[in-house]
C-alpha cells in the first residue's frame, strides 16, 4: 500500500513558476514507477509526466515538454515536479500516481496509487 500526498500548489501569474511535490509512504517507494497528471474543469484526467523506479525512463506531454521537469529522490520518498514558464491553459488539479507495473509510464489506467491532488491555477 502506497499513500501520496501532494504539495506546492498555488496561484501564479503567466510565466512563473512552481514546484509541486509528491510524498510517499511505505518502505517500498523506490521500486515505483511514478507520475504526475492534470485535470483541468470539464475536462478529462491527461497525462503530465512519468518517471521509472531508478530515474532511467524519463516522459514528458508534448504540452509541457521544455517547461516542466519530473524528478525524484528515493531516499527522500519524494517525486517532484518543476513548472515554469507557466500559462493559463496549465490551470489544473494535479495528481500524482504511482504503479509498480507501468510499461507505458503514460497510461491513467497502470497507475495503482493516486493522491487527492492540488490545485494550480495561472492567471494571465
Amino acid at each position: 500500500q502506497v499513500q501520496l500526498v501532494e504539495s506546492g500548489g498555488g496561484l501564479v501569474q503567466a510565466g512563473g513558476s512552481l514546484r509541486l511535490s509528491c510524498a510517499a509512504s511505505g518502505r517500498t517507494f523506490s521500486s515505483y514507477a511514478m507520475g504526475w497528471f492534470r485535470q483541468a474543469p470539464g475536462k478529462e484526467r491527461e497525462f503530465v509526466a512519468a518517471i521509472s523506479w531508478n530515474g532511467g525512463r524519463v516522459y514528458h506531454a508534448g504540452s509541457v515538454k521544455g517547461r516542466f521537469t519530473i524528478s525524484r529522490d528515493n531516499a527522500k520518498n519524494t517525486v517532484y515536479l518543476q513548472m515554469n514558464s507557466l500559462k493559463p491553459e496549465d490551470t489544473a488539479v494535479y495528481y500524482c500516481a504511482a504503479g509498480q507495473v507501468v510499461p507505458s509510464l503514460t497510461r491513467i489506467g497502470e497507475y495503482n496509487y493516486w493522491g487527492r491532488g492540488t490545485q494550480v491555477t495561472v492567471s494571465s
